[in-house]
């Protein structure tokens, strides 16, 4: 499995795997005008905001987005993953881990001192990984106020 930085060439199949994530996360997926926003977004070399994909011989098979925050708390930075998504046939064979170590290092070469996430409660999978991984579990809730 080889994981990069997203391409031009990747944008459909991520658009394919965050519908495939919001179904997973029991969450509506509206694909309307998401191509050319994400492609906007994803490859502009000034846009903060970074995807890795996981590609094997065949297909991408999962992505990664994330972005350095601020944290007031700690008067730091700290990475923010958006999203991770694997594909079933992409899970359990490190994958995953592969993915966490790039966001890792990429974020120490960005000078954060931590990267947070999140993953809904039933996820018991993730939460399994997230925690063999050493990351530690916060109990918060995360709202959401449309403007």
């Amino acid at each position: 499995m080889k994981i990069r930085f997203a391409e031009e060439k990747d944008i459909s199949s991520i658009i394919e795997l965050c519908k495939a994530h919001a179904y997973y996360e029991r969450n509506f997926f509206k694909e309307e005008n998401k191509k050319e926003q994400l492609a906007k977004h994803l490859l502009d070399p000034d846009s903060h905001i970074k995807c890795l994909v996981a590609e094997s011989d065949t297909e991408i098979t999962g992505y990664a987005t994330f972005f350095k925050q601020f944290s007031t708390w700690d008067v730091g930075y700290y990475m923010y993953i958006d999203c991770l998504f694997l594909k079933e046939n992409a899970r359990g064979n490190g994958t995953g881990k592969q993915i966490m170590e790039l966001i890792k290092i990429h974020s120490k070469e960005e000078g954060c001192s931590m990267i947070q996430w999140q993953t809904p409660d039933f996820n018991t999978r993730a939460i399994k990984f997230y925690t063999v991984l050493g990351a530690e579990r916060k109990n918060k809730k995360r709202f959401f106020w449309k403007v």
